[in-house]
């Protein structure tokens, strides 16, 4: 059987980390292998750099901050997903280079272009099978998490956030093969229908 790469993006309380667990019941119930990566934090490395991405008290440059989301996703993908994808298992992954995009790109200002960019070096272009967009109104993200403790990208202001979703839209219709566009308000049983719709079509 091949592999697949598929990867979940949306603002913050989109109920990605719901999807990804359930579309793994769903896998692994069809006899698939699954393997969970995410961005930052995919690896052992990428865990001591996600700590310093979302959690180092203090000003961190937006090019040192993207160039450090780069390095934790050039390891995860040459040492965890591709080599899972080879022998033909299903990688899950929570946020990939259309994060960095929308968010460093957008959020931070530094340009989508050069962005991406880096990000297809750091992994040597390799890009999902199926990304699924959980789009939802950063308001309404914000109250579903209220009351955690927020990270240093959560913590941004509203028109940061407009930025960043607005960002993952125009990827999307940028390009439209690779990503499932959700309404993330929808019911979970309704989404979870509606991704698992999409990825049957690319299993072989």
């Amino acid at each position: 059987m091949a592999g697949l790469f598929i990867t979940f993006e949306g603002g913050d309380g989109s109920g990605k980390s719901t999807q990804v667990g359930l579309l793994t019941e769903w896998l692994e119930s069809d006899g698939r292998e699954v393997v969970h990566s995410r961005e930052p934090g995919g690896t052992e490395l990428g865990v001591e750099l996600r700590e310093i991405i979302l959690h180092r008290r203090g000003y961190i440059a937006p090019r040192a901050e993207a160039l450090l989301y780069a390095a934790d996703r050039a390891h995860n993908i040459a040492t965890k997903v591709r080599p899972a994808i080879e022998r033909g298992a299903v990688v899950i992954q929570d946020r990939y280079l259309d994060s960095s995009v929308a968010y460093q790109g957008a959020g931070r200002v530094l340009g989508a272009i050069e962005v991406r960019d880096l990000s297809l070096w750091a992994t040597e272009a390799l890009l999902p099978d199926l990304t699924v967009l959980l789009d939802l109104d950063p308001a309404i993200g914000r109250e579903r998490i209220a009351g955690g403790v927020y990270d240093r990208l959560e913590e941004e202001k509203s028109d940061f956030h407009e930025r960043v979703r607005a960002s993952y839209l125009e990827l999307a219709a940028a390009e439209p093969d690779r990503f499932l566009v959700l309404d993330a308000t929808t019911s979970v049983d309704e989404l979870a229908h509606a991704i698992r719709s999409r990825v049957v079509g690319l299993l072989t």
